[in-house]
């Protein structure tokens, strides 16, 4: 499996990772009739990776020979006040689930978001088991921070996580 940056050409499978990702891990939540009905559009991802993230931020890919597996993108946090890091999004294929796919994504976040910030965090909904236990596992923690997530006609819970960062753990 190679991590790498992602390029205009990884729009679409970028797009249906995400759409296939909120059918499958989010079905608890919202409707599972408005989930099926996503409609997978990859015009901003081309943009974006053609033209380049707002404010800094990255997009990276993992491959292998049966092609992407998931992405994730990172920069700065979305409150500038915090002069934190922040992953903003981390998803791997349903299918693919398991293969270490989001392990490497995530360390590969870590390290780029490492050369700028000393601590990061990311958002996910409160209701979502499987990638708490996953960030969790990666040593990440909820630092008491919530807010909340419309989207599809639910407000969603979500909660902040927080991570001092290895390679700026001196600072």
């Amino acid at each position: 499996m190679e991590i790498r940056a992602a390029l205009p050409e990884d729009a679409e499978a970028i797009e249906r990772i995400r759409i296939r990702g909120w059918q499958v891990g989010y079905r608890h939540v919202f409707p599972p009739g408005e989930l099926d009905a996503l409609p997978v559009d990859s015009s901003r991802w081309v943009e974006w990776l053609r033209n380049g993230f707002e404010h800094g931020q990255a997009c990276v890919v993992a491959e292998d020979a049966r092609g992407i597996l998931g992405w994730a993108t990172f920069g700065p946090a979305r409150d500038p006040e915090n002069r934190l890091g922040e992953l903003h999004g981390l998803y791997v294929d349903p299918g693919r689930w398991g293969e270490g796919a989001g392990r490497a994504l995530l360390a590969r976040a870590e390290a780029d978001l490492a050369l700028t910030w000393a601590d990061a965090v990311l958002w996910t909904l409160a209701d979502n088991p499987r990638t708490r236990r996953f960030y969790e596992a990666a040593g990440w923690q909820a630092d008491g921070t919530t807010g909340s997530f419309d989207r599809l006609g639910v407000r969603a819970p979500i909660v902040r996580y927080a991570k001092r960062l290895a390679a700026r753990a001196e600072d």
